[in-house]
C-alpha cells in the first residue's frame, strides 16, 4: 500500500467510528494511534514522531481562549434556572398575546433575548415548552406551528451572540471571537425576521393557525405589564452589551477591552446577580451550575485530545494534501466549495455533536479554504447557520427529543388534554428547517450579511502616495543669507600644549 493512499482509508475510518455510537473521543483517539502504529511499521514516518504527540496535546490544552467555554457555559446554566425564561415569558406572551400569532412573537423575542445570554439548546427548548406548550394548545394554536416555534427558538441560540459554538469556531479557525461575534449579527437577525415573517403570513393566511389570545386572559395591564416586561428585557439587554462589548463584539466596534475569557468571568458575575435579582440564588442551584459545566468541559478536553491523536497521524500519512486536492478542485469555484463542505456538514449533523464537528471535522476544512481565499469569519458564521439545522431536522434532531419527552410529561401530568404525535412534532419542524436551510443559502450567495457589521480593512492608494527623498550626504545645503556668522575664534588651539608654538 501506498501513503498516498492511507488518507482516504482514514477518513472513511473517522466516518465509521463516529457514526458506531461509542464516545467520539475514545474511539478517534483509538483510530489515531492505530492508524499511527500501521504508518510506523510501514515506514512511512518514522517512531519519533509519535513522540511529539503530548507536547502537542499540552500545547492545545495551554490555549487561554479554551477557558471562556466553562465560564460561558456556567453563565448560561445559572440563567437557565434562574427563572429568567419564566417571567420573560409570561409578561412578553400577555403583552403580544391579544394579536394574530402574538405568543408566536413572544417565544421568538424571548428565544433570542434567552440565546444571547444562556447559549444552551436543552435548557432553553425545556424551559419553554414547559412554560408556552400548554398555554399555546389552550388557546387553540396549531400543534405543529406551536411545536416548531418553540423548537426553532431554541436553536437560535447556536447562532446569537455569545454562542459557544462561535467560541470553538474561532479558536479552531484562528480568527479574534469578537470579530466572529460581529459578523453572527447580520444572520441573526435575518433569522428573527424570517421566523416573524412567516408567523405574520400565517395569521394573515391561515389564521385559524395562530389565534389571539382574548385580552380578559390577561392579568396583567398598563404600567404593571410593561414594567415586568422591562424587569427582564433590560439586566438581560444590559449584560448581554456589557459581555460582548467588553470583547469587541458589538457591530463596527473597533475596540476590546478584554479577552473572551476574561469577558466570561464577568459575564458570572452577571449571571449571579442577576439570579439574586430574581431570589433564586441558592446553593442547590449552583451545584447544578457546576456539575453541568463540569461535565460539558470533560467532555470537550476528551474530544480535543482524541482529535489532536488523530489530526497528527493524518498530517503525518499527508492528508491535509488529499483533503486540499479533493476539495480545491471542486468546479465552482468558492461557491462550489462552500455548497459541497455545508452538505457535507449538514448530513454529518444528523449525528453528531457540534463539538465534534468543531474539533474533527474544521480543522481539515479551514486551510483549504484560506488558501482559496474565503474569509474565515464569513466560513465559520456559515457553518454556524448550518449547524443550527442539526438540532431541528428530522429524525434525528435533538430539540425535537427534548419536545417529544417534554410533551409526553405534560400529558401525564394534565397540562394538556391530548397527547402530542411525534409526526405533529416531524412535521411542524420541516418549514422551519426550510428557513434555516434558506439562511444558509443567503449567506452563501450574500456574503455581505456577515461581513457588513465587521471592521473595514483600511485601503491605501498607492498612485496617492508621495515619496520624498532625503538630500545626500555629500550635497551641502546652501547657505542661509539671514543666518548670523560665526566668528572664527581668536584662541589658538596650540597654546595650551607644552611646546605646541616652538618652531622647529
Amino acid at each position: 500500500m501506498q501513503m498516498e493512499n492511507f488518507a482516504p482509508i482514514m477518513f472513511v475510518g473517522l466516518v465509521f467510528v463516529m457514526l458506531i455510537g461509542f464516545p467520539v473521543a475514545f474511539s478517534l483517539a483509538a483510530l489515531g494511534l492505530a492508524s499511527g502504529f500501521f504508518a510506523i511499521e510501514m515506514g512511512w514516518f518514522p517512531q519519533a514522531f509519535l513522540g511529539n504527540l503530548p507536547i502537542s496535546i499540552f500545547s492545545i490544552l495551554n490555549n487561554d481562549l479554551l477557558l471562556a467555554i466553562p465560564f460561558f457555559t456556567f453563565m448560561g446554566t445559572i440563567l437557565e434556572k434562574c427563572g429568567l425564561a419564566e417571567d420573560m415569558l409570561d409578561a412578553m406572551g400577555q403583552l403580544f398575546g391579544p394579536i394574530k400569532g402574538g405568543l408566536g412573537y413572544s417565544v421568538i423575542i424571548v428565544g433570542f433575548i434567552l440565546g444571547a445570554i444562556t447559549g444552551t439548546v436543552a435548557g432553553q427548548v425545556i424551559a419553554m415548552a414547559l412554560i408556552s406548550l400548554p398555554v399555546m394548545i389552550r388557546y387553540g394554536y396549531n400543534t405543529r406551528y406551536a411545536t416548531g416555534v418553540l423548537a426553532a427558538s431554541g436553536t437560535i441560540t447556536q447562532l446569537v451572540p455569545p454562542s459557544l459554538v462561535l467560541v470553538v469556531l474561532a479558536d479552531q479557525l484562528g480568527r479574534p471571537v469578537g470579530d466572529m461575534y460581529k459578523g453572527a449579527w447580520g444572520p441573526s437577525l435575518m433569522q428573527i425576521a424570517m421566523f416573524a415573517i412567516y408567523t405574520y403570513a400565517l395569521g394573515v393566511f391561515k389564521p385559524e393557525y395562530v389565534p389571539g389570545v382574548p385580552k380578559e386572559a390577561r392579568t396583567l395591564n398598563g404600567w404593571p405589564l410593561w414594567r415586568k416586561c422591562l424587569k427582564g428585557i433590560i439586566p438581560s439587554a444590559v449584560l448581554i452589551f456589557t459581555v460582548l462589548g467588553s470583547m469587541g463584539g458589538l457591530p463596527f466596534q473597533d475596540r476590546a477591552i478584554a479577552t473572551p475569557t476574561e469577558a466570561g468571568a464577568m459575564g458570572v458575575v452577571g449571571a449571579l446577580i442577576l439570579a439574586a435579582m430574581h431570589k433564586r440564588l441558592t446553593k442547590d442551584l449552583l451545584w447544578e451550575a457546576m456539575h453541568g459545566t463540569m461535565r460539558l468541559t470533560a467532555m470537550v478536553v476528551f474530544i480535543l485530545i482524541g482529535s489532536r491523536v488523530f489530526s497528527l497521524v493524518f498530517q503525518g500519512v499527508d492528508g491535509a494534501k488529499w483533503v486540499e486536492h479533493l476539495l480545491s478542485g471542486l468546479p465552482g469555484g468558492q461557491v462550489g466549495f462552500l455548497i459541497v463542505v455545508n452538505l457535507f456538514v449538514f448530513f454529518l449533523a444528523f449525528f453528531l455533536d457540534f463539538f465534534e464537528i468543531a474539533f474533527i471535522i474544521v480543522p481539515m476544512l479551514a486551510p483549504v479554504a484560506d488558501k482559496m481565499g474565503i474569509d474565515l469569519i464569513w466560513f465559520g458564521v456559515l457553518l454556524c447557520v448550518n449547524l443550527q439545522t442539526s438540532f431541528m431536522h428530522p429524525p434525528f434532531g435533538f430539540a425535537l427529543f427534548y419536545l417529544r419527552g417534554i410533551a409526553d410529561t405534560m400529558f401525564k401530568e394534565k397540562r394538556i388534554a391530548e397527547p402530542i404525535k411525534t409526526n405533529d412534532i416531524y412535521m411542524g419542524s420541516i418549514p422551519w428547517v426550510i428557513m434555516q436551510i434558506l439562511l444558509v443559502v443567503i449567506v452563501i450567495f450574500v456574503p455581505q450579511s456577515v461581513t457588513a457589521f465587521l471592521d473595514k480593512p483600511e485601503v491605501i492608494d498607492m498612485n496617492s502616495v508621495v515619496l520624498e527623498a532625503a538630500p545626500a550626504p555629500d550635497e551641502a545645503a546652501p547657505p542661509d543669507a539671514n543666518a548670523n556668522p560665526v566668528a572664527p575664534s581668536t584662541d589658538d588651539p596650540m597654546k595650551d600644549i607644552p611646546g605646541g608654538n616652538d618652531k622647529k
